[in-house]
């Protein structure tokens, strides 16, 4: 069993458009376990954390700033969530990063429209809604940046209880 967890942070632009819960619903409709949940103001430090050297070298320093000053211009909520493959289940469900080009019926694909041109000539960070892991090392990685140990929960879903004595 491939047992993974992964960060999912829900942007300001899904709070202020009041879809949080949705969103959050979604991922409880696959079985994705919350072991962890937050709401917060990110700290600009926090936020340089989490949108690494590494993006600056990919899209350039003025993407990760606009990118930074995105995720601390409202409140966000962080998400850890816990189960089979859940990295990729996560990111199939939430769509390609660019929301113009992410497939209906996925998050981005049903709540954003926004295209990388629109972010570019506006000078901002793309309002995509959502954040989730690239893979399960990422994972861990941001996992550490926005929760402490003991700010996640160990838990089993009742359904998990339950199981069948062989004959």
């Amino acid at each position: 069993m491939n047992l993974q967890r992964t960060l999912i942070l829900l942007k300001p632009d899904a709070l202020d458009r009041g879809i949080t819960g949705e969103i959050i619903s979604r991922f409880e409709r696959v079985g994705a376990k919350i072991v962890g949940m937050k709401m917060l103001v990110s700290e600009k430090d926090t936020a340089m954390k989490h949108y690494r050297e590494e993006l600056a070298e990919r899209r350039g320093e003025a993407i990760r700033q606009r990118m930074i000053d995105m995720l601390i211009s409202g409140p966000i909520v962080a998400l850890v969530l816990e189960g089979i493959e859940m990295v990729e289940v996560a990111r199939k469900m939430v769509g390609a990063t660019e929301p113009k080009v992410a497939a209906p019926g996925t998050i981005r694909g049903d709540y954003t429209h926004v295209s990388y041109g629109y972010a570019e000539d506006k000078k901002i960070g793309i309002f995509n809604l959502i954040h989730a892991s690239a893979s399960p090392e990422e994972g861990e990685l941001e996992i550490n940046i926005w929760f402490r140990p003991e700010e996640l929960v160990e838990h089993k879903p009742s359904y998990t209880k339950f199981t069948l004595k062989e004959d």
